[in-house]
């Protein structure tokens, strides 16, 4: 009986926790999507050019990736200090976020 209130008592714990860690990780992502929403940054559509002169020079300039075929056109990307643009040939298809916070849980950037 003192096993069973135990272990009754642990799944308890550990079904709330979990339950906690799950609304944070929400919690999160759902800042992360607004502040994407409202970012200053490089819409879809605008050329490589128009990036630049409306958003200056990226910091760096990341090796191109594809282009090994004409169904993988070549996708560049450029880093600006709070996201990273993404280029299918020289014409934008997104922008994105690097860090909504410094203590923000997520993927690393690479």
């Amino acid at each position: 009986m003192k096993h069973q209130f135990l272990a009754v008592a642990c799944a308890t714990a550990v079904a709330a926790f979990g339950a906690g860690q799950l609304a944070h990780a929400e919690t999160l992502l759902m800042k992360r999507v607004r502040e994407e929403r409202g970012m200053h940054a490089p819409h879809r559509g605008m050329t490589m050019n128009q990036v630049e002169r409306r958003f200056g020079a990226p910091m760096r300039k990341l090796s191109p990736a594809g282009g090994d075929a004409a169904r993988h056109p070549v996708i560049n990307r450029w880093e600006y200090p709070n996201y990273i643009v993404y280029f299918e040939r020289s014409i934008v298809i997104d922008s994105v976020a690097v860090h909504a916070e410094p203590g923000e849980i997520g993927p690393k950037s690479q």
